[in-house]
């Protein structure tokens, strides 16, 4: 017995940066957020380090990276707790809703 498989539809044209943005941000919604978060830290970094007052510049650049990391590591945090919730706890909800609207014979 063969078994045939499906071959999925793969477009091999070149793809522009905005096409690719595009597709990118329908396939995780995230994408944007997180390049909107990361080129709002880069200017808040830039804001605070015009106003650093007295602070070496290396030891600048060593506190902005423990709270760069720091979001990063919140926003995975709360991706991850999103999905979770998504994919485990919300069918739980939809199943039991959908279990006392069915009338009973």
């Amino acid at each position: 017995m063969v078994v045939q498989r499906s071959i999925p539809a793969v477009d091999l044209s070149e793809e522009t940066q905005a096409e690719r943005l595009a597709r990118k941000t329908r396939e995780a919604p995230y994408v944007p957020i997180g390049l909107a978060g990361c080129l709002g830290a880069v200017l808040y970094g830039l804001y605070q380090y015009k106003n650093r007052g007295e602070m070496s510049t290396s030891v600048y650049v060593m506190k902005f990276r423990v709270v760069a990391q720091s979001a990063v590591v919140v926003t995975l945090g709360l991706g991850v707790g999103y999905s979770m919730i998504d994919k485990y706890i919300l069918p739980k909800f939809q199943t039991s809703a959908s279990k006392k609207e069915e009338p009973s014979a």
